[in-house]
């Protein structure tokens, strides 16, 4: 009887690409939850759940980014300083014309691991406001 061996990926089986993604016109869920997923590396044979195999995701236009419903208006995002009265809100109308690129790397963050894990995988995600980058030289493969 053959027995299957559980293949583990060694640091340097990892082969890290830059992925582009231009979020003109993509509902930002959509958007954050392949930009997690391509993060973790799910769409490679060597994924493991508990392994940082993931590559870079560049998104451009993140002032171009589409919300469905009533979300512009009644999405709030609270921040609290930790101090008594400390609790802040935003709503998502105000955030995306103030800071979109804060938008999306909040979707992505809620969407990945909250462990150490979580927080490596975050750093490989570069948001831009416009379609100017300085990941040319990386080459990034367009994503559709």
């Amino acid at each position: 009887m053959d027995s299957v061996k559980t293949i583990r990926p060694r640091p340097e089986d990892i082969r890290r690409e830059y992925w582009i993604i231009d979020a003109k016109d993509m509902v930002l869920g959509r958007l954050a939850a392949k930009c997690a997923s391509i993060l973790r590396g799910k769409h490679k044979p060597i994924y493991q759940p508990d392994m940082d195999c993931g590559d870079f995701v560049v998104v451009i236009n993140s002032k171009d980014v589409q919300v469905t419903g009533n979300k512009v208006r009644d999405k709030l995002y609270q921040f609290h300083s930790n101090h008594p009265g400390g609790l802040k809100e935003a709503s998502l109308g105000f955030m995306l014309q103030d800071n979109p690129n804060k938008v999306i790397m909040l979707a992505v963050k809620r969407m990945l691991p909250k462990n150490r894990l979580g927080h490596r995988l975050l750093k490989r995600l570069k948001v831009y406001e416009t379609d100017k980058h300085p990941h040319l030289a990386q080459k990034p493969k367009p994503l559709r």
